[in-house]
């Protein structure tokens, strides 16, 4: 089987990680491996390059997992998900459930118990949806599209709990996750959720957790990375894949990005029993995620959400002609001067100008966060969660944190270099991901661009045509000017 250097680095990491007990109310540090997945300048997976971080002429960066893992330590409750869900069943003809309420479950009382201790009062969305089918008897397939914070990971963990036979000690749900940190994530909710349920026990796949050859886990769910549960099954004996029962593929779009992750995934698959349960979970429903998802899982219950477009008609776009830095970084205290901003996030291009950028508003008096790749993956949520806290006005950042991040008092997204593809083209979607930072929840928004040049300008052009809305030139030295046109 071939692997790609992701997949290996990954091994690497774990292979390096001391042998230990997880002990989830201390911090878990994040390790770091050389990724050879390379994103674009605005954080779009392209493989097998290595590039030059945090240059002048490189944009900023972010995996897929690592976004993942971002959004589910930023996220203490349920997002507000006002997309509607459509189910395809595999069989039309079967009657089709709903669930308002944890009790119309019958769950055992003990996984009750612990499903209301983590604060949770009524499903989700998603999970009104998603808890029948898994739970169903006779078991049934599903796919299911679900992005962080909807409660997919409490819904399968929920799955995976009520699944076991206590009195049976051997393995029986196996989950797989992208990388060790998601997996610790998972791990965490199935350990909160079952904390009153003494006699199911779980174990952690991960190459740190070093395990005696040939002798078979007596832990009824095992959670961990592709290669280690591979490793598990096959050189090692730990688990027989035959008395699987229950197999949850996790963050599939994110595990498809890595060739080698989907390969073992693919491998731990033809395992299994055919009449093993599979469930597989992804925040996007691609072409290839769903030639993957249909490779792994026969006969599937399929949940959509049906996505509601990010609206562009609370925010107010703008554009202001500068000649260099120094141009707008004056523009935008002109900016400032003029308008009542609540909280602001400015884009920049590379780690190099948002370092300067930040600290050019420090001395101006402003309060600033920053945010880039290179911080670990928990140093950007703590960033996140002081930006959401309102502790500093302004957060400065790459591309790292254009997605996903929802932060109700930004009034103003700056793009102070503009978002382009690898061919310098407009980026049109993540401009949408940018400036939709701003006017969220039914507020106005201002949207203001930067262009430096002929070139720029011609980016602007795309981004017009593409979403058909016009961008409005802006003249930050003229106070009266600015007034009128922002009122």
């Amino acid at each position: 089987m071939a692997e790609d250097s992701w997949a290996l680095a990954v091994d690497v990491q774990e292979a390096t990680t001391p042998s230990f007990q997880f002990q989830f109310s201390k911090k878990i540090n994040r390790i770091r491996g050389p990724l050879n997945v390379k994103e674009d300048v605005n954080a779009n997976v392209v493989q097998n390059k290595i590039q030059n971080e945090g240059g002048e002429g490189d944009g900023d960066k972010v995996d897929l997992a690592e976004q993942s893992l971002l959004n589910k330590l930023i996220r203490h409750s349920l997002v507000k998900n006002r997309n509607q869900v459509e189910v395809q069943q595999a069989d039309p003809s079967s009657p089709l459930f709903s669930v308002k309420t944890f009790q119309e479950l019958r769950l055992k009382p003990e996984l009750l118990q612990g499903v209301f201790s983590m604060g949770f009062n009524r499903p989700s969305r998603i999970q009104e949806n998603a808890l029948p089918l898994m739970m169903a008897e006779p078991h049934q397939n599903l796919i299911a599209q679900s992005q962080s914070g909807t409660g997919k990971t409490a819904a399968f963990s929920l799955a995976m709990l009520s699944h076991v036979n206590p009195d049976n000690t051997w393995t029986q749900c196996l989950c797989v996750a992208p990388t060790y940190e998601l997996a610790l994530q998972i791990g965490q909710v199935i350990e909160q959720m079952g904390k009153f349920c003494p006699n199911v026990k779980l174990a952690y796949a991960i190459r740190g957790n070093r395990m005696e050859r040939h002798v078979k886990l007596q832990e009824q769910i095992v959670i961990g990375t592709p290669g280690t549960i591979l490793d598990w099954c096959t050189k090692y004996k730990l688990i027989d894949p035959q008395k699987i029962t229950m197999f949850v593929l996790d963050e599939a779009d994110v595990m498809i990005a890595m060739q080698g992750h989907r390969d073992q995934s693919i491998r731990i698959h033809r395992l299994l029993n055919k009449d093993c349960q599979m469930l597989l979970f992804s925040a996007t429903f691609e072409d290839s995620v769903m030639k993957f998802a249909e490779r792994v899982i026969p006969d599937p219950n399929i949940i959509r959400l049906k996505r509601e477009e990010e609206t562009l008609d609370t925010i107010k776009q703008f554009y202001v002609l500068c000649r260099e830095k120094e141009d707008k970084f004056t523009a935008l205290c002109n900016l400032y001067g003029c308008l009542t901003i609540a909280q602001a996030m400015i884009f920049c291009h590379t780690r190099k100008m948002a370092a300067w950028l930040a600290s050019s508003l420090i001395k101006e008096g402003h309060q600033v966060a920053l945010l880039s790749g290179e911080m670990a993956v928990e140093q950007r949520a703590a960033v996140i969660e002081r930006f959401k806290n309102g502790k500093e006005k302004v957060l400065v950042t790459t591309n790292v944190c254009s997605r996903g991040i929802d932060v109700e008092q930004v009034s103003l997204v700056v793009n102070f270099d503009l978002p382009v593809d690898l061919e310098g083209n407009a980026d049109n979607e993540t401009y949408l991901h940018r400036i939709g930072r701003t006017g969220r929840f039914g507020r106005r928004g201002f949207a203001v661009n930067m262009v430096d040049s002929i070139n720029s300008m011609e980016i602007i052009k795309q981004i017009e045509m593409h979403f058909n809305r016009k961008i409005t030139k802006l003249d930050t030295s003229n106070l009266e000017e600015m007034e009128k046109m922002t009122i």
